[in-house]
């Protein structure tokens, strides 16, 4: 997700966004953080979707859109974010703390959502960087385990420090102690490393292309007739995952003609 803001005229406290008040910041590295805030009761919103967020600047809001991290059924909201040294947001949003108050748009939006999807088997969330966040939403939402008999989210960093959520998707929730006995053995983490020793390196392109993320994983290979995607991360890998699933028979789909896989083209287009 870039760090492209969108300035818009100023705006009443009741107009388009909610003012929020941050109650949890966690800062991983020197590049990431998450933070959560309160929730309006009144925001409704399916996981997998984005939110606009930002700050009052010049009273002004500076805003960008972020995927909620959180899912649909959580009294706050979560989100993960890069932290960009020169950028009009994250350089400020970077040093928010709790009791600080931030915007969030009222009107959630996005396809990485179910009802974009056919009926399958096998779901797969496939994540680089920030990527990951709308697949913390729905890795968390019970419908996603309703629906599919297996959940594969893979998370693709430049470096281990960058694996963030790792202990929450491996560990956390299969023995949570609502949402476990739901998700049991069906959710798989697949972290994988490019610029560092790890246990699997590689982009996920390539792990898809010579097979290795299914011989790990120990699953066939993609089939169109079963298996489910969604992508979120960088236009590149994006458009590269794209066309692989398009040469293997693939459809993209929507919430107006579900299919076999989503991705989220507001952060490719931004």
């Amino acid at each position: 997700m870039t760090d492209v803001t969108v300035a818009a005229p100023a705006v009443k406290k009741a107009g388009a966004f909610f003012v929020e008040t941050v109650t949890w910041v966690q800062h991983w590295t020197d590049s990431l953080f998450s933070f959560r805030t309160t929730r309006d009761p009144t925001l409704r919103f399916s996981s997998g979707q984005f939110v606009m967020v930002g700050l009052e600047v010049e009273g002004k809001p500076l805003v960008r859109a972020y995927s909620v991290a959180s899912p649909a059924w959580h009294e706050e909201l979560e989100f993960y974010s890069i932290k960009v040294p020169d950028g009009p947001l994250t350089s400020r949003l970077q040093k928010i703390k709790v009791g600080d108050q931030v915007l969030i748009g009222r009107k959630p939006t996005g396809t990485l959502v179910l009802d974009g999807l056919r009926p399958g088997k096998r779901l797969y969330m496939l994540g680089t960087g920030t990527g990951l966040a709308p697949w913390l939403s729905l890795a968390r939402d019970p419908e996603v385990y309703e629906r599919f008999e297996e959940v594969i989210v893979t998370h693709t960093v430049r470096e281990v420090a960058d694996l963030n959520y790792g202990e929450l998707l491996e560990s956390e929730l299969p023995n949570d102690e609502v949402l476990g006995e739901l998700i049991g053995d069906k959710l798989r983490y697949y972290p994988t490393v490019t610029r560092e020793p790890f246990k699997t390196n590689g982009r996920i392109t390539d792990l898809i292309t010579s097979g290795k993320l299914f011989e790990d994983l120990g699953v066939p290979a993609l089939d169109p007739k079963v298996d489910r995607l969604m992508l979120c991360g960088g236009p590149s890998v994006l458009a590269d995952l794209k066309q692989i699933l398009l040469d293997r028979g693939y459809e993209e789909g929507s919430i107006a003609s579900p299919r076999d896989f989503v991705l989220e083209k507001a952060f490719v287009e931004s």
